[in-house]
């Protein structure tokens, strides 16, 4: 089975799909650009999955999450809501090759996307987070995480 003409051939459904997820997941900027925006992302996304499946190429997609990051983050995007994009994808991508595959080729297929697009959010994060750390953002502030850390003079129960 060849994984990327299968994308190729439920591209419609896939997208619509996609698009629906997100609708639904209410992501601001995505919501107030619009229906055409948001789509038009989804199909470039998608297209540059499968080229990259078909060719076994990654470097594509390494240059789009960059790009992605920078002109998502200098537009006031919380990285929650790219990561959202490539998840609603990811999702609609994963039911249909699990709904279209053979059980013999489902870990192959699956493997080839979950390749792509996990590269894709980890530049993509990484990308983000270093343009995060040269400002404050607050979907960044891990300071909460992180209170109690210190030890307290507690008396030991008994």
């Amino acid at each position: 089975m060849d994984c990327a003409a299968l994308l190729l051939e439920h591209r419609s459904s896939i997208l619509d799909e996609s698009y629906t997820v997100l609708e639904r997941s209410h992501v601001h900027h995505y919501e107030a650009a619009g229906e055409e925006f948001t789509r038009g992302r989804l199909e470039g996304l998608f297209d540059l999955v499968v080229t990259a499946i078909a060719n076994r190429d990654l470097a594509g997609v390494s240059s789009y999450a960059v790009n992605v990051a920078e002109e998502r983050f200098k537009a006031g995007f919380d990285i929650s809501e790219v990561q959202a994009a490539f998840n609603a994808i990811e999702e609609a991508m994963w039911r249909q090759i699990v709904e279209s595959s053979p059980p013999e080729d489902l870990a192959e297929a699956t493997g080839l996307m979950n390749t792509v697009l996990g590269f894709g959010k980890d530049v993509l994060a990484r990308a983000y987070v270093s343009l995060a750390s040269k400002r404050h953002v607050p979907s960044l502030d891990l300071t909460a995480l992180f209170a109690g850390t210190q030890p307290r003079d507690v008396a030991p129960t008994n």
